[in-house]
């Protein structure tokens, strides 16, 4: 059941992403009577009405349309155009909630998450205390802890957004452990779970049940509203739900991965209530936060984890926190298997068997600053420093390029290492190198000559 009602609720975000994005009359001609059919194994099979559609799709939108699934689901998907007709894929998803049913809940009574139904679907291990705490989640943070002390009353209702992987569930679920802790009523739910629910009530006559479920509580906390965009009669019972709520002084803290300026698909009417409270965000992780949340994962294992390995992994892997953790999970997996202490070489056998590109682990940022300098017979000083003639700024550039290609750094890191430069300086010039590398054959043999050296 879940791979397919994750399908149509991941493709329909896909769209509200892409509705900003192209014009109009492309949207409402190739894109807008698709929909998701099925999600697993790294594909996403997206049913299309007719073949026309489906070789448009195909043959001249796929990598905007990839790009979009990777922005929404946080990793890349292969995308599978068919011609499967709307109501084709809705019996089939009904046809699989029915036959899956028992098995969905032989599953739930063995799994060993503290996820307790009494305490209204919240998971008791996601608290305040355990939240690595850094810059570029400290207001979201803050205004969480605002509303766990002052509910109803402090910010009504918060909207929490921010990328796939980056802690706001976890400030939901903290949120209604601290309530629960003070005896109020809370109520945890997906927007995809709100949904179903809100479906099967209407189908079997048990709307009023449904209002007494969500309107009688003192919090709701609502993760991931994007899966709301498109689906109208949701957003009517969303609607209803929400001005009980709030016109009652009841909390209400929602998550998405967009601001809701961003949710278009969204009836106007909620939009103006979600900007009617305070929105936060959070940011990528910065180094400093990356190290501590790995220090903090560490500490509960039974494995050793030097400072340079924590270090290392802290400075390659920096698009979110779900990445950083599953990245020192399968380092353990690795060392377990393996039978292999957990090293610096090892990690970059990790990381590069994950990514899939080949990762030169002697290639840190201070030995690619050292190599270049050599190379070029320049101070690595200068390379640092503000100078910017012609020929600094472009071994700055090579440099740049380098510590991104052989080490896998994050522009933001780069930057810090050469001068304190911002992250878009970084970005432009790694782009700016490898579009030069397409035409210019003495670069190309000074990147081969540099980089061959970084391995010795």
């Amino acid at each position: 059941m879940a791979t397919v009602v994750n399908a149509r609720s991941l493709w329909e975000s896909v769209l509200g992403d892409l509705q900003v994005r192209v014009n109009r009359p492309s949207y409402e001609t190739w894109l807008k009577d698709t929909h998701g059919v099925r999600q697993g194994n790294g594909e996403l099979v997206v049913g299309t009405p007719n073949s026309f559609v489906c070789s448009m799709l195909e043959n001249r939108m796929y990598s905007m349309i990839a790009e979009a699934v990777e922005r929404v689901f946080g990793e890349p998907l292969d995308i599978i155009f068919k011609i499967i007709s709307h109501e084709n894929a809705v019996d089939n998803i009904q046809a699989q909630k029915h036959t899956s049913s028992h098995s969905n809940k032989i599953v739930g009574k063995n799994e060993s998450l503290d996820y307790n139904v009494s305490n209204g679907g919240v998971i008791q291990k996601y608290t305040f205390d355990n939240f690595v705490l850094g810059k570029p989640n400290e207001l979201a943070y803050a205004a969480s802890q605002a509303v766990a002390t002052n509910p109803g009353n402090a910010y009504n209702p918060l909207f929490i957004y921010a990328k796939v992987g980056m802690g706001k569930t976890h400030l939901l679920h903290a949120i209604g452990n601290a309530l629960i802790s003070s005896g109020k009523n809370i109520h945890y739910t997906t927007t995809e779970e709100f949904t179903n629910e809100y479906i099967d009530a209407i189908r079997n006559g048990k709307t009023e049940s449904f209002r007494n479920r969500y309107r009688h509580v003192d919090t709701l906390l609502l993760d991931d509203i994007q899966f709301l965009v498109g689906k109208e009669q949701t957003q009517e019972g969303f609607f209803h739900t929400f001005n009980t709520l709030h016109l009652s002084g009841r909390q209400l803290v929602i998550s998405s991965d967009r601001p809701p300026k961003e949710l278009t698909l969204l009836e106007d009417r909620i939009h103006s209530r979600l900007q009617g409270g305070l929105t936060v965000d959070i940011q990528p992780p910065d180094y400093e936060t990356r190290l501590l949340i790995l220090k903090e994962k560490a500490s509960k294992t039974n494995f050793v984890f030097t400072e340079d390995i924590l270090k290392f992994l802290s400075e390659r892997i920096y698009k979110n926190i779900r990445e950083l953790e599953g990245t020192l999970n399968r380092l353990m997996a690795y060392s377990q298997l393996l039978n292999e202490k957990i090293s610096v070489d090892l990690a970059a056998r990790v990381i590069s068997d994950t990514s899939g590109k080949r990762f030169n682990a002697k290639a840190t940022d201070q030995k690619i600053l050292y190599t270049v300098s050599t190379y070029f017979n320049i101070d690595e000083a200068q390379i640092i420093g503000k100078k910017r003639d012609g020929q600094t700024a472009r071994i700055r550039q090579i440099c740049m390029y380098l510590m991104r290609e052989e080490a896998e750094l994050s522009y933001s890191h780069i930057g810090t290492v050469l001068g304190g430069r911002d992250h878009t300086t970084v970005a432009h010039a790694w782009k700016k190198i490898q579009h030069l590398l397409n035409e210019d054959d003495n670069l190309r043999r000074d990147l081969i000559n540099i980089s061959q050296d970084l391995q010795s």
